[in-house]
This record gives structure tokens, C-alpha cells and sequence, in this order.
């Protein structure tokens, strides 16, 4: 089997939940203290889907990565604003997987109209800071002791990538589902599987 990036499904649950666990349970890289489980992950890819996207990297030996926006914040005037955030499978690290993840994810932002994408990074973190700058997503500021984990205080430091020029009248983003009727879907769903390398 070829891999394909798609949209994830709540039948994905279990495979994101297995890439995101070791993720919480090992590393300060995500706040939260108890990994959820996959009842909780397919609600959280239901609850995006309808207005942001969430996608796996799917290959024969199932999903390895997934990648999803999120509004930046709930107040009406953030609207245009999304965080982004990837994760990827320790058997598959360093093989393209996040860059064709985010280049899938970006094109799909850009055609829904948001205008700024933004991604924190608990520090340090060489690998995720690299992969988002080759992105093109630029350091604004950290976030100082914000966090505390196994023991410790953790920075965050935060990265933005504009998705268009700012306008002074904004038209509200497109919908998943508006995006979904556009001629340019499937092109820029499938964006970013030549990124990716030595995974089926």
C-alpha cells in the first residue's frame, strides 16, 4: 500500500492516541499530565473537523503521523487565527513525515482564508523548531516557566507563519466542507506526500 494523507476519522482514535500517549507520558512536549483516551481523541478529531482540518499519514502498517488546527483562540476577532501542531511516530522520525503532514495542512489553511497560523514549542526542542522553520513559520517570543512537569519548569516558545496579507475588511474563513467542493482539494491534500520518504 502506497501512504495517502486523508482526513483523520474518529476511527483513527486509537492509532493517534497511540502516537500521542508516549508523547504525554514521557516528555514535556505536551501539558497534559494523562494521556486520553481514545473515546476522548475521537471526540477531539470530531469536535475540529467540521471548521478545521486533521490529517493522518496513512501507510501498510497504518497511521504514523497526524497533523490538525485548531482555533487560536475561542473570541470572535481571533477567528482568522489557527494553531498548528504535528506528531509523528517514533518509528518513523526523520523521514519527511511532519514536513508532508504541515505541507498538506498549510496548503488547506491557506485555501480556507486563515490568515496566521501559530505553533508553541515546549523548549528546547531541536527537531520541532528546525521542522517549523523550515516551514517557514518565524520565533515571536517564549513563554517563560509557563509550565510545570515531572519535576520542572518549562518554556514555551511560540512561532507564526502568515497565511495571507492582512486586509483591513477580512471575509470570514471557508468551512472544511467549502474547502472540500473546491476543484484544488485533492492537490492540496496529497501536497505534501513527495516530502515523504522510505514509509509505506
Amino acid at each position: 500500500m502506497a501512504w495517502i494523507i486523508r482526513l483523520a476519522s474518529g476511527d483513527d482514535a486509537e492509532c493517534v492516541s497511540d502516537i500521542y500517549g508516549p508523547v504525554v507520558e514521557s516528555t514535556p512536549m505536551s501539558f497534559e499530565i494523562e494521556p486520553p483516551n481514545e473515546q476522548e481523541m475521537a471526540r477531539r478529531i470530531q469536535d475540529t473537523l467540521p471548521s478545521h482540518p486533521w490529517l493522518v499519514l496513512e501507510g501498510q502498517d497504518g497511521v504514523v503521523g497526524y497533523a490538525y488546527a485548531s482555533r487560536h483562540r475561542g473570541r470572535a476577532a481571533y477567528q482568522w487565527s489557527v494553531e498548528t501542531s504535528v506528531y509523528v511516530h517514533a518509528k518513523v522520525q526523520r523521514r519527511g513525515v511532519g514536513r508532508g503532514l504541515y505541507t498538506s495542512l498549510i496548503e488547506i489553511l491557506v485555501a480556507q482564508r486563515f490568515a496566521n497560523a501559530y505553533a508553541g514549542i515546549t523548549l528546547p526542542n531541536d527537531g520541532s523548531v528546525a521542522l517549523h522553520e523550515t516551514m517557514g513559520y518565524q520565533a515571536i517570543g517564549t513563554f517563560r516557566n509557563v509550565g510545570f512537569k515531572f519535576g520542572g519548569w518549562h518554556d514555551v516558545g511560540w512561532w507564526q507563519l502568515p497565511l495571507r496579507a492582512a486586509v483591513d475588511s477580512p471575509t470570514p474563513p471557508l468551512s472544511l466542507s467549502e474547502v472540500q467542493r473546491e476543484p484544488s482539494w485533492r492537490r492540496r491534500l496529497e501536497a505534501g506526500l513527495p516530502c515523504v520518504r522510505g514509509v509505506s
